[in-house]
């Protein structure tokens, strides 16, 4: 079955940087992703990456986070800088529009088990 694994979670002190990576298992995708959930909180889109390699960013994160894929390995990365205490969640990788189209709020088909970021004032 489809398997998406993240790693690379942390705790880091206000300013730092994480690069979280998900390895994919039996799954092709045109979008990907990663969303992230605070404790009582929604899940919030934070970037997207499509099969022409467009990349969409919520707008928090934009200037901080880049989203990459390494097709060859079919890993999905995110390298987080100047991070900060909002940035603190639960971040998960997702594959697979449910309704088409990659935009930050997409709805996605599959999602990992999550890895936690945590970050210090």
């Amino acid at each position: 079955q489809v398997q998406l694994v993240e790693s690379g979670g942390g705790s880091v002190q206000a300013g730092g940087s994480l690069r979280l990576s998900c390895t994919a298992s039996r799954i092709r995708a045109d979008c990907w992703g990663w969303f992230r959930q605070a404790p009582g909180k929604e899940p919030e889109g934070v970037a997207t990456l499509d099969h022409r390699g467009v990349t969409t960013y919520t707008d928090s994160v934009k200037g901080r986070f880049t989203i990459s894929r390494d097709s060859t390995k079919n890993i999905l990365y995110l390298q987080m800088n100047s991070l900060n205490p909002d940035d603190a969640a639960m971040y998960y990788c997702a594959a697979g529009s449910k309704w088409g189209g990659c935009p930050v709020s997409v709805e996605f088909l599959y999602s990992g088990q999550g890895t936690q970021v945590t970050v210090s004032s």
